[in-house]
């Protein structure tokens, strides 16, 4: 439309469109994570840009700056602070159930403590994140534009583990939330092997069958889960309320005296605010049994002191901590996620499955990738097995030719070699033609038609697939 030319639009259509479109935007490419890895948008840009530095488990640590200048000039186009503060969660072992990002540095507390600024702070990828980016180069996933269109980033992570239950997810869209919470690892992989092993009969398979190995979410920060009925409805459902206590033990101290020791704290519940809360309600009077209240938290571990008075009922007084504080908190299970770019509500079992059925496309596309790998590699071998068994002949034709080009064109049509072949004969050293060689050669064609048998086999029976999702999941 030309400068100054005055169009005529409905402002009711307008605003409706306008407004679908941001909410969309918001949904897809901030708030919500994609079921199948489990990750946001910022999540997964993070690590692919810290596998691409080379930033692996076991190489030395870069400037937490240098990995979010490299992501937002990449990949992710906003704030440094959000995806600082993205990268800093991942490091967290209070906000993460399995981190995975190895930060070295302050990266914030339980206390509500921030991170330090990024130009202080140094990370790589956590063991666990390399198998989130596993076999990423060997066409298992789509890749799709970056922002400007330069560069080409992943839709979705391999993702050897399911990370959208092991870490949870909690994220505000517009007109819509989730909050998954996490679980363990060894519960989550078994309950795989179970629907793995009941692929044929998975309708028969129920929310219970799968209870007897997820029991319920392991947060991050511990805590005991209260009842069992609102786990199993957020499991059926994908949407339900637990109540989570902080794990508390009652100590008898000296002088007839006791003391509440609290080791776990409900998660994502501020340490430092609930000290506060229960010192306000001892001034309030609320709890005026507590005589003493210390915070001996070090490296090994949470600890929290509660000192009572002498003629203080200890059962009464945990009871009303759980009552009045967040030692005891409610948290709201909403398992919404992106499937097929849509927000679902999923189940625990939709959620299980959508993994298997990733992993089944990730191996599929892993096998067709190491398939044709294989056969360019096996076609090369066989021009110059041809060529070592018609060794003086091809001397000969080569000495004949006027330049490669000629030599080449004259190979491909007295032995019927692929370009390809002839340009590897041309190009073979002549160390090669001794007899070692040749057995190298020799055996390498073997193996490779090895792997391609099995590869190809692979490919036509799903199952057996199956069987290596299986098998890494055991491991």
């Amino acid at each position: 439309m030309e400068a100054g030319t005055v169009k005529q639009i409905n402002i009711v259509q307008e605003m409706r469109t306008s407004y679908i479109d941001y909410a969309m935007s918001v949904i897809v490419s901030r708030a919500l994570p994609d079921a199948r890895d489990g990750f946001k948008p910022v999540h997964r840009r993070i690590l692919y840009a810290m596998m691409d530095m080379g930033l692996r488990s076991k190489t030395s640590y870069k400037k937490s700056a240098r990995i979010v200048g490299e992501v937002l000039g990449k990949y992710h186009p906003h704030g440094d602070q959000a995806v600082y503060d993205s990268m800093a969660r991942m490091a967290q072992d209070f906000s993460l159930r399995y981190m995975l990002v190895d930060g070295q540095g302050n990266f914030g507390s339980v206390d509500g403590d921030p991170p330090a600024a990024m130009r202080y702070t140094e990370a790589r990828l956590d063991i666990m994140a390399e198998e989130m980016v596993k076999d990423i180069d060997k066409d298992t996933v789509d890749f799709v534009n970056n922002f400007d269109g330069s560069l080409q980033e992943p839709s979705v992570l391999p993702a050897r583990l399911p990370n959208m239950l092991l870490n949870g997810s909690s994220g505000i869209a517009v007109g819509m939330a989730t909050n998954i919470p996490s679980h363990n690892i060894k519960e989550v992989c078994k309950a795989l092997i179970y629907m793995i092993e009941n692929q044929d009969n998975i309708d028969d398979v129920t929310v219970e069958d799968i209870m007897k190995f997820i029991p319920g979410p392991d947060f991050a920060t511990g805590g005991i889960i209260v009842g069992t009925e609102g786990i199993r409805q957020a499991y059926s459902t994908g949407k339900g309320k637990i109540t989570v206590q902080g794990r508390a033990q009652i100590e008898e101290i000296r002088g007839n005296r006791y003391q509440i020791r609290v080791t776990e704290i409900p998660y994502q519940v501020n340490k430092t605010t609930l000290l506060e809360r229960i010192a306000a309600l001892v001034r309030k009077g609320k709890l005026s049994e507590i005589s003493d209240l210390r915070d001996e938290s070090d490296r090994n571990g949470m600890r929290i002191i509660i000192e009572l008075k002498r003629t203080s009922q200890p059962k009464r007084v945990l009871n009303r901590l759980y009552k009045f504080t967040q030692l005891q908190s409610t948290f709201g299970i909403n398992m919404l996620a992106l499937v097929d770019s849509e927000p679902r509500m999923l189940p625990l079992m939709r959620s299980l499955q959508i993994f298997i059925d990733h992993r089944l496309d990730v191996l599929t596309r892993r096998s067709q990738f190491e398939l044709e790998k294989a056969k360019h590699r096996a076609h090369i071998i066989e021009g110059l097995l041809i060529a070592l068994a018609n060794l003086d002949e091809v001397i000969k034709t080569i000495r004949k030719s006027e330049d490669s080009n000629a030599a080449k064109k004259n190979l491909m049509g007295r032995f019927s070699l692929s370009d390809i072949q002839a340009q590897a004969i041309l190009d073979m050293q002549l160390r090669r033609l001794s007899q070692l060689e040749r057995e190298k050669i020799e055996n390498e064609h073997k193996e490779l038609m090895e792997s391609i048998a099995h590869l190809e086999d692979l490919l036509a029976h799903p199952k057996k697939i199956l069987a290596l999702i299986y098998t890494s999941i055991k491991k």
